[in-house]
């Protein structure tokens, strides 16, 4: 405080200094390279070496990317374009392959004329997906999210609307009955959850799809899954994957946990066994094998065998992601439940999950990530995928034989495009739940 000089002090100050610019190297860009890149002996020497690797990458690449052409019927027209600008030895990227192609990386063999039916299931995808991911967005768009799938199923394979819409009543018949149950019995109202829906479509849709589809012949034209192919099929995959694995991990975390013998045997076995399997002969299994065990004249498709055995496979990584969480939640809060009055299911949908989930965001979606990559493998049973089926379908057209960096690079980039966002959703969802220190 100003005031009077004390007796003591050879002098006081009456009044303040006016504040000044902080020195140059103490704000802005000199401030943070010397934190950040020359803070010691060590750093400078790293940060001059990974300049020099960057250099080299960059004088190397960069005249590929530079000299790169767009417009071209041919690879031997692309490389005399080259020649012509650039002198001959000159090296260049031949993006007219990409141009010309695009389609078919996007939607494989998909009908030309029906390329509006998966542009609008891609755009819906957005419209279903956004209120789980933002919780700003209103509640009641919640169901269109759940109806989207059966609207997807229809756009993309076509047909008629009816099978579809027996899909829903079954799901409707079966959130019924455990509703109609759940006061008696939380286990007899999980049963009747599962049981009812699946004797529905045992029984009664075939009948009933063939009087509606008599009466009221409402459909499209159908396309099958031979035809699917490109990022279109990556997305159904791997879309379809993540849509059912998260919900199915959960339940054999919670498994695993169990103090039932049986349920906690069946998990760990379940969980054991796919984790020892390699992916690709869980895809042969989808491809070759499967049919032997269905009844003859069965149409199982094979898409659906395959997004069936990539769930199962992603599901039992994220069983153990889950199983993590739960392990890092201190003994309170199950305490905590028990001294509320909660049954299990309610202490683990409103208070050990929520937090569990938490704490597993990181390698839920490093799990997501990794599926979405692994859809490429689906090449090995004769479906059409992105990165190597379709380059290889276009490279047999005698124009673009000898074109390879080209679709690699490209098809990178679009994955990478899908994985980040979804990397950077994750650290956005762990910013918004974290409230340890609010």
């Amino acid at each position: 405080m100003i005031g009077k000089p004390s007796p003591t002090a050879p002098f006081v100050r009456k009044h303040m200094l006016p504040a000044e610019v902080p020195p140059a190297r103490a704000s802005g860009a000199p401030k943070w390279l010397r934190e950040n890149l020359f803070s010691s002996w060590a750093n400078t020497a790293l940060t001059l070496f990974g300049l020099f690797i960057l250099y080299l990458l960059v004088s190397h690449f960069a005249p590929w990317f530079l000299h790169g052409v767009w417009q071209a019927d041919s690879l031997a027209q692309c490389r005399q374009i080259i020649a012509e600008r650039w002198g001959e030895g000159a090296s260049g990227a031949c993006w007219a392959v990409i141009r010309a192609r695009w389609t078919q990386f996007l939607f494989g063999f998909y009908p030309s004329q029906l390329y509006w039916r998966p542009v609008l299931a891609f755009v819906l995808m957005f419209v279903a997906i956004a209120p789980v991911l933002f919780t700003q967005l209103p509640r009641k768009m919640l169901w269109f999210t759940l109806a989207y799938p059966l609207v997807a199923i229809w756009l993309l394979w076509g047909g008629s609307i009816w099978p579809v819409a027996m899909i829903a009543v079954g799901f409707a018949l079966g959130a019924l009955a455990y509703r109609l149950l759940a006061l008696r019995s939380s286990l007899l109202a999980s049963l009747a959850a599962i049981a009812v829906p699946l004797l529905f479509w045992s029984f009664l849709t075939g009948p009933i799809d063939s009087v509606l589809t008599s009466v009221v012949p409402l459909a499209i034209q159908p396309v099958p899954s031979r035809e699917f192919g490109g990022f279109l099929l990556a997305i159904v995959l791997g879309l379809g994957g993540i849509a059912m694995s998260l919900p199915l991990g959960i339940v054999l975390a919670l498994g695993r946990q169990s103090d039932m013998f049986l349920i906690k045997t069946f998990s760990v076995m379940f969980i054991e066994f796919i984790r020892g399997v390699p992916l690709i002969a869980l895809l042969f299994v989808a491809s070759l094998l499967l049919n032997y065990f269905l009844p003859p004249g069965t149409n199982f498709d094979i898409i659906l065998r395959v997004m069936i055995l990539v769930t199962l496979f992603s599901a039992a990584y994220i069983a153990e992601v889950i199983r993590g969480g739960l392990a890092a939640l201190p003994r309170g809060q199950y305490e905590a439940a028990d001294a509320l009055g909660l049954d299990y299911w309610k202490a683990q949908r409103l208070i050990i999950l929520p937090q569990a989930l938490k704490i597993s965001i990181p390698g839920i979606v490093s799990t997501f990530i990794g599926m979405f990559k692994d859809t490429t493998l689906v090449t090995f049973v004769g479906l059409f995928e992105p990165l190597k089926s379709i380059p290889d379908t276009i490279r047999a057209d005698f124009a673009w034989k000898g074109v390879y960096w080209e679709p690699f690079v490209f098809v990178g980039a679009i994955f990478f495009l899908f994985n980040f966002g979804m990397s950077r959703y994750s650290m956005y969802l762990e910013r918004k739940l974290k409230r340890d220190y609010r």
